[in-house]
């Protein structure tokens, strides 16, 4: 199985690349490459800083295309990790008012609103959703590390998980084989790693 980190120059590859790895797959590339992307069996599309920085930087590259045509014309399993969730959703207030890629109908906005501290730092319970194939073999309530100021929300059931932070956020959605998830899987230890590998497993 080949597994394509998307490069868009804003993520935390090295150590996804390793718990990859760890769970026993070596075919893993990093590209933003069409090609790369269309002989991938799974996408990964994961992100850390400026949700506007990073959609100029998707725009510029044509990857909002091209991962379009891989998701949707090709039905290409694609997780999302912490700023590439938000990225597939439809808009971010980060740096005023920003369109997403649109794939999944949900915004995020910053935690400021809820009256609590940024960014939103370490581990912290996530209440999963009951058909969740994510969360397969993985506890109820159980910890995954989180870094971020700007927090998903929406009024559709996608199939959500929550955490709880100044008042619920979406931690995970998981739409067919669309999925995104706003912790970071590969710096969550025993449980990022069960995560990542029902990824590979389910979707």
């Amino acid at each position: 199985m080949k597994i394509v980190i998307v490069d868009y120059g804003m993520g935390n590859i090295k150590s996804i690349i390793g718990a990859i790895k760890y769970i026993g797959l070596d075919e893993i590339s990093v590209s933003n490459n069409p090609a790369e992307m269309r002989s991938a069996d799974k996408l990964l599309l994961p992100g850390v800083g400026s949700f506007f920085m990073a959609v100029e930087r998707i725009k510029e590259l044509k990857l909002d295309r091209y991962l379009e045509y891989e998701i949707f014309e090709k039905k290409k399993p694609t997780l999302g990790i912490c700023l590439g969730m938000q990225l597939m959703g439809t808009s971010s207030t980060e740096d005023g008012f920003n369109s997403g890629l649109g794939f999944i109908d949900a915004k995020s906005t910053r935690f400021s609103d809820m009256g609590v501290k940024t960014p939103h730092v370490g581990f912290n319970q996530v209440k999963k959703h009951k058909n969740s194939r994510l969360f397969c073999g993985v506890k109820d309530l159980s910890d995954f590390y989180f870094v971020h100021s700007y927090k998903m929300t929406t009024d559709n059931d996608i199939n959500q998980s929550l955490c709880e932070y100044g008042g619920n956020f979406i931690a995970s959605y998981e739409v067919e084989h669309i999925a995104g998830v706003q912790f970071h899987p590969e710096l969550s230890q025993t449980n990022g790693l069960k995560l990542l590998d029902n990824f590979i497993k389910y979707f």
